[in-house]
């Protein structure tokens, strides 16, 4: 009897297989770089602290959203874009300075958004990272805030920001006053918003007349007025920074101030209430944030009224802390006190005697011994309140330390404490507190200030310490996943498939000692989680390399010693091997260099578009003088754009001209399939172009409105979605038959030209049709040298259906070019990031051409228009790619497939650059590097997933009629 014949595949060998588990994979290991350098900060349980006398009996906290430190201080700072520009934008605030208050700039982290400002502001920690999975409106976990412990709380603003803090608190606490989302229009005068808050708590005022309880609430001790001012966000984002609107938001906010103070004044006729006015985030030159620019880091601080210090003249016990940035404020005789943005909530708890949030790792500038401070103690206890302020500041942050130290203790197995505070007490600190306590009965108040700045840096270094105490743990498994990971996935696709398929599955002993040891290496982390009570997708995290290890082991070792062993295999093939290596990882580390370098991308473009045509191309294909001429074209214009800053300005000129060239591309495809018989395409490219045509006269219409601020009519709204929603559909919902793939390619091509016709603020809609012609071009010439590669006798001009047959994925073994186009792919697939912008910074994004469509705040809406702008090139990229694998006579996914095996060269390197310290430009965007290049899979699937989709119809019947050939 005959053996029965073996599968030619288990189900763990199949390719679809090998798809999901590396999408699951990829899409779970983006935790990674939370769980190792970003996680909760959080924790409960600590004991509350306080100073023992209240300095004020109330405060006022005055958030002007999104604004600069600079053009609220500087002075002519709209003089070049403003002819009638006051030399003072904010005269009122600018007198406190001078006269009455302290100030400086309060330095904030990314992201800088509205959310983590307002969190740092008023609770004195750092958001928690995983609020951003609720799109920074719900608290994902409750913490403490300045609020909290007030007697009562009256806020006034945005509906975006104060429930949060109105949840979690003591019910009844927090009062609020929102008007409603409608309200927050781009195209309507922003400084109604800030006009709202001031007549609200005028209201709120009048209303105590003749409300005994209320005013009963409002003359008590410990109480709080919260004003956001959202206005300077929503006018910065809608005219920029550098405009007339922002300038005179900023004097309305000035205004505001004024009115209420005197406000204030008048109803309690007294002088116990502080001020504090900040902002939660600045704004970039293009009005936006989110982002680590400078600009969004730098928001301004003022203080000033009940026991806070007046201005402080610079002299040599107090020399001038300006600089560069501050030099053309003209307020280089005043003291500028620069502060962490978490180091305000500590401020305001002091000033009213409230309990500080627990949560805090604010530091209150006066307890730095060797700065100035805030708070005017000469009126506020003297050098023994700042004493004592120094030491509650202290126990704060070591209580905080405490409890996350005895958490880790009773988690962690072999647990080490942090050094610096391992000494023999029962509660760390303990004996450094009770030194600096000593200090402070004996009235030497200058060294407890230094005692206790000293142990709260040390305290801060151990909060860090065990925030990254399970960071290498952490590291080692995720490099050993990713290499498990390029290394299963290379074996899979190398090892020649009649090594599996031309026998039965046996056990061998090498995979009974790979099964034992890899399941003794999982158990054993499991165990150690569980002791540790780690995490639940720790346990997760360790399954991938475990598994990818084992296959690539167990499957690739007996094909390798074949291999090595063969009387082929010489230095030659080694010296072949290792340079392929040195190139394809020299690549991707210019990959890796380009997501801060943008030239790099040009770059690119000069050696794939004149570098390689001259080094690489065979005779036959340089003698095609159009195709080259046109490659190297293409290349050489889509090349450019990388070039061009990030920073742009709208301009209705370079719109139109995208538009035009799209046109005439149009036109042209229309002419050609005019003049091929039975062909009727040339039909459905004019109703595109028609489509194109109205986009572009509705977008002018809608930029002339916005920028004479004259307001969106509703007609272009309501027409700019039909024709969008129109252009973008038709090529699903027309029965189409589509004689070939360019006229299905162009049909997509020209669907998609709306949107960066509606949705561009510039050059953009240049660079979708530079963008495409490329990638039609690339297919092309793919097609050309691996016609000729394969077929050399044949002439030039032959047909596409030669006599090759079409393999299947399962048989799939890549080619030496294969490895060239996979690498080009992923290349076109960043180019469409990084083309016009920089999709790694939150302020790369425009929101000008937003408004066109929704003039109404709505982030999500919103957010999702910015993303099918940047979809909209992959849908060409999709349908061009899976071309290609048609034209190469190669299956589906078969590119893929190789170009998987090399993302994660790019991945690890991320990961490792990922920082937590540093400028917060570099952080904000380490992380965003990691986490594109960890989608980069799972987006090169999705278009290659599309591309076929799409294709379906018009590769389906080349694929067949090359097999039948």
């Amino acid at each position: 009897m005959t053996a029965p014949k073996a599968s030619t595949r288990t189900s763990n060998d199949s390719i679809s297989w090998l798809l999901i588990l590396g999408l699951i994979f990829h899409l779970t290991y983006i935790g990674t770089v939370f769980d190792c350098y970003f996680t909760s900060p959080v924790v409960h349980g600590m004991q509350s602290f306080r100073m023992t006398q209240p300095l004020a009996r109330r405060l006022v906290l005055i958030v002007g959203d999104g604004l600069r430190a600079d053009l609220l201080f500087g002075v002519n700072g709209f003089k070049d874009v403003v002819l009638d520009a006051p030399e003072v934008v904010a005269p009122y605030l600018r007198d406190v300075i001078e006269r009455r208050g302290a100030f400086g700039v309060s330095h904030t982290r990314v992201p800088t958004e509205s959310r983590p400002g307002h969190v740092a502001i008023i609770g004195g920690m750092y958001e928690d990272v995983s609020a951003v999975t609720k799109g920074w409106k719900t608290n994902p976990v409750e913490f403490d805030s300045v609020f909290n412990q007030s007697s009562h709380t009256f806020s006034f603003g945005s509906p975006d920001i104060l429930p949060m803090f109105a949840h979690g608190a003591t019910p009844g606490k927090v009062k609020m006053w929102c008007y409603q989302e409608e309200d927050e229009d781009f195209t309507k005068d922003a400084t109604a918003l800030d006009l709202w808050v001031l007549s609200n708590l005028r209201i709120l005022f009048q209303n105590a007349t003749a409300d005994p309880i209320l005013e009963s609430q409002l003359r008590s001790e410990k109480v709080v007025f919260f004003l956001h001012l959202l206005g300077l966000d929503t006018t910065g984002h809608s005219y920029r920074p550098f405009s007339k609107e922002y300038m005179r938001n900023i004097q309305v906010v000035d205004s505001i101030v004024r009115q209420t103070e005197l406000l204030l004044g008048e109803f309690y006729g007294d002088e116990e209430t502080s001020f504090i006015f900040t902002a939660d985030h600045g704004m970039s030159k293009i009005g936006n944030h989110g982002d680590g620019d400078p600009d969004n880091t730098r928001t301004p601080l003022i203080a000033w009224g009940a026991s806070l210090r007046p201005p402080l003249p610079s002299s040599p016990s107090h020399p001038s802390t300006h600089d560069i940035y501050s030099a053309p404020w003209n307020l280089n005789h005043l003291h500028r006190l620069d502060v962490s943005q978490a180091d305000i909530a500590p401020l305001m708890a002091t000033l009213l005697g409230l309990d500080w949030p627990v949560n805090s790792v604010g530091v209150l500038p006066d307890v730095d011994p060797h700065g100035s401070g805030y708070v005017d103690w000469e009126k506020a206890g003297g050098e023994r309140g700042r004493a004592e302020a120094a030491i509650v500041n202290a126990k704060v942050i070591l209580e905080h330390y405490r409890v996350k130290h005895e958490i880790k203790k009773s988690h962690a197995l072999f647990y080490a404490p942090y050094p610096p505070l391992n000494h023999q007490d029962a509660v760390p600190g303990s004996s450094q507190l009770s030194d600096i306590e000593s200090l402070f009965e004996k009235g030497e108040w200058n060294k407890v200030r230094e005692s206790c700045f000293e142990l709260i840096g040390v305290t801060l270094e151990g909060l860090r310490y065990l925030q990254t105490y399970d960071r290498t743990l952490i590291r080692g498994i995720v490099l050993a996943a990713y290499l498990g990971w390029a290394a299963y996935s290379a074996v899979f696709i190398l090892v020649p498939r009649s090594s599996i398929t031309s026998r039965p599955y046996q056990r061998s002993q090498l995979q009974a000692v790979l099964t034992s040891t890899s399941w003794v290496t999982l158990f054993s982390f499991w165990i150690l989680f569980a002791v540790q009570r780690s995490p639940w997708t720790f346990y997760l995290y360790i399954t991938f390399p475990c598994y990818f290890w084992y296959r690539a082991i167990s499957r690739g070792t007996e094909p390798f010693l074949a291999h090595v062993s063969s009387p082929k295999f010489g230095m030659t093939e080694v010296v072949k091997v290792v340079g392929r290596g040195v190139l394809i990882v020299s690549a991707l580390l210019s990959m890796v260099a380009a997501y801060t370098h943008r030239s790099i991308w040009s770059a690119g473009f000069l050696i794939i578009g004149v570098l390689w045509p001259l080094v690489s191309w065979s005779n036959e294909v340089l003698k095609n003088r159009l195709l080259l001429l046109a490659w190297i074209g293409s290349c050489l214009v889509t090349g450019m754009f990388p070039l061009l800053g990030v920073d742009k300005k709208e301009s209705l000129a370079a719109i139109l001209s995208g538009g035009l060239c799209t046109i005439a591309l149009g036109s042209a495809a229309a002419g050609w399939d005019w003049c091929q018989p039975k062909s009727r395409m040339w039909k459905i490219y004019l109703i595109q172009l028609g489509f194109i045509a109205i986009t572009m006269v509705i977008t002018t219409s809608s930029v002339i409105n916005l920028q004479a601020k004259a307001g969106l009519p509703l007609l272009n709204q309501v027409c700019g979605w039909v024709v969008l929603g129109s252009a973008t559909l038709l090529p699903f919902l027309l029965p189409l038959q589509y004689p070939d793939a360019l006229s299905k390619m162009t049909v997509y091509f020209l669907a998609f030209s709306p949107c960066f016709i509606i949705l561009s603020i510039s050059v953009e809609g240049l660079f979708y049709v530079a963008y495409s012609m490329t990638l039609v071009l690339w297919i092309e010439v793919e097609a050309s040298l691996r016609l000729l590669a394969s077929f050399p006798s044949r002439p030039q001009g032959i047909s596409n259906r030669v006599k090759s047959k079409v393999g299947d994925l399962q048989t799939y073994k890549p080619r030496t070019d294969d490895l060239r186009i996979a690498l080009f792919f992923l290349f076109f697939v960043q180019v469409g990031f990084f083309g016009t912008g920089n999709v790694a910074s939150i302020s790369s994004f425009y929101l000008e051409p937003v408004y066109r469509l929704m003039p109404i705040f709505r982030p999500f809406l919103m957010a999702a228009l910015l993303v099918f702008k940047i979809v909209a090139p992959y849908v060409i990229l999709s349908v061009a790619f899976a071309t290609l694998n048609a034209r190469l006579r190669l299956p589906p996914f078969s590119l893929f497939l190789v170009a998987m095996t090399l993302t994660d060269g790019m991945t690890v390197t991320f990961f490792f650059n990922v920082t937590d310290i540093g400028s917060w430009l570099e952080i904000g965007q380490t992380i965003s590097f990691f986490c594109i290049t960890s989608l980069l899979l799972v987006w090169s699937a999705g278009i290659c997933a599309a591309g076929e989709l799409l294709m379906a119809d018009v590769l389906g019947s080349t694929r067949t009629r090359q097999k039948v050939d």
